[in-house]
């Protein structure tokens, strides 16, 4: 089907995407919500500051590997659907597809999701009227979906209508209405927002790094207690595991500047840069941040505390980490300031999942596996159906979830995609060794090879450890069931897919 596979270089996008705003995508995508409020669940699950920050230092290695290797595939293909063009070109049209339908029903959209709830809860901080409660005059009750082992308390879905769940509702669509106007609109908000995000998580090193550092947070963290009382043995590793579910998602969604790659200016040049830039500076940032956290608070702390000492970095008020920090330097004053940041941070990863994240709708339905409305670009040269079907979506999955739920069904489904992908790197080298490569990725077959076996050994450990493993069952009956769908697609369609 020539026709498609003309269409689906995305010559009619605009490249309005400069090497910055390209960055600043993959940036800002990352730096969300999760950064101010897992490192607390970290911290609970192992027990020590020393493995607190090897959790993150390893997601950041992680990270950055994924990022070198991903660079090659991108200015192979700076076609509009970045990774799911990957998976179609070096595994078949099923894989590609496979990744679109997790995308679309957990990863992208869930992520979205808990980026949103979390706006709306550190909105609450604001504004205590917003609270968490559902209205007794909207339809809501906990779901329990025995496949999940929902019999243990925070499986069951809580599914309702909250002032929290209203203003996370608000802020995926008026961030929809202005991707709706252009990629140069979407661009320039996302841009300006990761530039104020960064600079706070770059005051939040300052200050506990400086005049925010506690002599009393030191001693207990890094004296006698830095390592710890961790799990030992097998129970360490499945710890460890279950606690990078955080950190992982934190530093998630890094490849989405791949899913705009048609909007990208000199993209085989800019994407490979712009990977390696976001992803650095970003787990740099983490790693620093956690830090901070540990030079102004106390790992351990009494849940009852009266005070954000008190209460620690494991028994932080909601987990809010971040705002637990400021509030012990500035008082009432850092509370405020703190919020008012995550709020900036979340909407600017929101805005770039929601950019993103339609491009791949676009491509899919292009190669005739998703509606076919949604591979039309509006008058402003952006996928208006595809970025309102993505946001109804969303909105959904608002409504059925806690923040934490939605993070737990997003980092299993993410992880085998980004293994399989960069599988398809050693494949593409066998296969069309004569495709331009304008960029190598640095270290291969080492350092690609080491991701996979990283990327691969943590999905494992998911399916291991008792506190991930219902969920990564259900990221994997998820997968599994697109095997059908694209067949009864492909038969209710009556062709056969492009390049298939």
């Amino acid at each position: 089907m020539a026709a498609s596979h003309d269409a689906r270089t995305g010559s009619d996008f605009v490249r309005a995407l400069t090497l910055t705003d390209a960055t600043m995508l993959v940036a800002g995508s990352m730096i969300g919500s999760g950064i101010f409020i897992v490192s607390a669940d970290i911290a609970r699950t192992v027990g020590s500051p020393l493995w607190l920050l090897l959790t993150w230092i390893a997601t950041g290695v992680v990270t950055v590997l994924g990022a070198l290797a991903y660079g090659e595939l991108a200015a192979m293909f700076p076609r509009a659907g970045g990774q799911y063009v990957f998976l179609r070109e070096s595994m078949g049209p099923l894989m590609g597809f496979l990744y679109g339908w997790t995308l679309f029903l957990v990863i992208q959209t869930g992520t979205a999701a808990a980026v949103a709830v979390a706006f709306g809860r550190f909105l609450g901080v604001l504004f205590p009227s917003i609270g968490a409660e559902q209205f007794a005059w909207f339809p809501h009750g906990e779901i329990c979906v025995a496949a999940l082992g929902c019999d243990a308390p925070g499986k069951a879905f809580e599914v309702g209508l909250s002032p929290q769940r209203v203003a996370a509702l608000a802020s995926v669509w008026v961030l929809t209405a202005i991707n709706l106007r252009g990629v140069r609109e979407g661009k320039a908000l996302q841009t300006t927002l990761t530039v104020v995000k960064t600079a706070a998580l770059a005051f939040i090193v300052i200050v506990g790094l400086s005049f925010g550092r506690s002599a009393e947070a030191v001693a207990a963290n890094f004296g006698g207690n830095f390592a710890g009382t961790p799990p030992a043995g097998s129970a360490l590793v499945l710890a460890f595991g279950a606690a990078m579910v955080g950190s992982l998602f934190s530093s998630d969604a890094w490849n989405n500047v791949t899913f705009a790659a048609s909007e990208v200016q000199h993209p085989q040049r800019n994407l490979p840069l712009a990977l390696l830039l976001g992803t650095g500076m970003v787990s740099v940032l983490y790693i620093m941040s956690n830090v901070a956290y540990l030079n102004v608070l106390p790992l351990a702390g009494d849940p009852t505390g009266a005070t954000a000492v008190a209460r620690g970095i494991q028994h932080a008020t909601q987990d809010r980490v971040a705002t637990a920090m400021m509030e012990t330097v500035f008082g009432t004053g850092g509370t405020t300031l703190m919020a008012i940041a995550i709020l900036i941070s979340t909407f600017g990863c929101n805005n770039g999942l929601i950019l993103a994240g339609a491009r791949v709708c676009w491509a899919m339905a292009r190669d005739g596996v998703f509606f076919a409305r949604a591979g039309r670009l509006n008058a402003r040269g952006v996928p208006g159906f595809a970025l309102v079907v993505q946001s109804l979506w969303i909105s959904a999955l608002c409504l059925t979830g806690t923040y934490g739920q939605l993070v737990d069904y997003v980092i299993f489904a993410a992880l085998v995609f980004y293994c399989l992908t960069t599988i398809g790197l050693f494949i593409l080298r066998r296969t069309r060794p004569g495709t331009p490569r304008p960029y190598r990725a640095i270290g291969y077959p080492v350092l690609p090879g080491l991701y996979v076996v990283l990327a691969g050994a943590l999905a494992v450990i998911l399916l291991l450890a008792d506190k991930t493993r219902a969920q990564a069952m259900a990221g994997l009956a998820i997968v599994l069931l697109g095997i059908p769908v694209f067949y009864l697609w492909r038969a209710w369609r009556g062709a056969p897919l492009a390049g298939g």
